[in-house]
């Protein structure tokens, strides 16, 4: 593979300390040529290093990276955020949206070397992405005895609010609820809005129904059960710092599940690294520029190929992640 001169410069910068922060111009900066390949800047648009983000990032108590679930370039650098961050503060611990809050012991007998790779993936119903883009942080925190914490409420209890609704937690035994949130559905109009408008696509935002608003219902329990088990992981390790990933719907513009840990704990330092893509008719500045809501740091990734041409196709394969495993009962 050939690489020219600016994309040299370009990967060198992600790798090491000490490039130039420079705000970028519409000339001095190439898109991401690979699905690998990710820019990082400030809000302002000044590129970084992964070392000089970490850097930035040494006193946050929480740092979220969202992600877009399956880009192999988001997934590269958390594993390299995870690894530069705990150069800055050896005091890490991994939460996880991939993992669900009962699976907690499968993940602790697998650190601890009583089972293997295979058992832990099918002992969690792992998300079929699992060896290529959340071994490498999993083993990462395994090999250097960092705790690893699932953080999502469980697969079953979010299907079953996203069909009966929120009265569902109410059937929950004790230990169940327990290992959800309290304000298990806490929201903001804001994350509302957003919400309904991605749901709603293409049939003008118009209305709602009660099988949305019960996955509205879903959406927040998983929001609310990270922010919990986030807060419960500070709380079991005192001076630690929390990587947490999750999608980045989850986190964004500081909503989802950003926005339910600030509710909770307000004097907490919570940094938010988001992804972009990158059009191939866009500028570094432009897209600075129009995304800067989106997250104190963001990163620029080329576009994944497109899912659906047929938006109503792409609306009811979102619902039916809440709605379509038949497996379940909630008898």
């Amino acid at each position: 593979m050939i690489i020219d001169t600016a994309t040299s410069t370009l990967l060198i910068c992600v790798f090491l300390a000490g490039c130039a922060t420079a705000p970028a111009t519409r000339q001095s900066v190439q898109p991401p040529q690979t699905q690998y390949d990710a820019i990082l800047t400030s809000q302002s648009g000044s590129q970084l290093s992964i070392n000089q983000l970490a850097r930035e990032l040494a006193s946050a108590d929480v740092v979220v990276i969202g992600e877009y679930h399956g880009h192999h370039g988001a997934h590269l650098l958390q594993s390299l955020l995870q690894s530069a961050l705990y150069q800055q503060r050896p005091q890490q611990v991994l939460t996880m949206e991939q993992f669900s809050v009962d699976e907690q012991p499968e993940i602790e007998r697998y650190l601890a070397g009583t089972t293997g790779e295979a058992e832990l993936i099918a002992d969690t119903d792992a998300w079929p992405n699992y060896t290529a883009s959340y071994r490498p942080l999993v083993e990462f925190a395994r090999t250097h005895d960092l705790p690893v914490i699932a953080a999502n409420a469980p697969a079953s209890t979010v299907r079953c609010v996203g069909r009966q609704g929120p009265e569902y937690l109410d059937r929950l035994s004790a230990g169940e609820r327990k290992r959800l949130a309290d304000n298990a559905f806490a929201d903001t109009p804001a994350y509302r809005e957003k919400f309904f408008a991605v749901m709603t696509a293409g049939h003008g935002g118009a209305g709602t129904n009660a099988r949305l608003e019960n996955t509205y219902r879903a959406q927040l329990l998983r929001d609310n059960t990270m922010a919990a088990q986030v807060i419960r992981a500070l709380q079991a390790y005192p001076g630690h710092q929390v990587i947490h990933v999750t999608g980045t719907f989850h986190a964004e513009e500081r909503l989802g599940m950003v926005a339910a840990l600030e509710t909770r704990r307000p004097e907490l330092d919570v940094a938010v690294i988001s992804p972009v893509f990158w059009q191939n008719d866009d500028t570094l500045p432009d897209l600075t520029r129009d995304n800067r809501s989106k997250g104190d740091f963001l990163y620029f990734l080329q576009p994944l190929p497109e899912e659906y041409k047929d938006q109503d196709r792409h609306r009811e394969a979102l619902m039916q992640r809440f709605h379509n495993a038949t497996e379940t009962t909630c008898d």
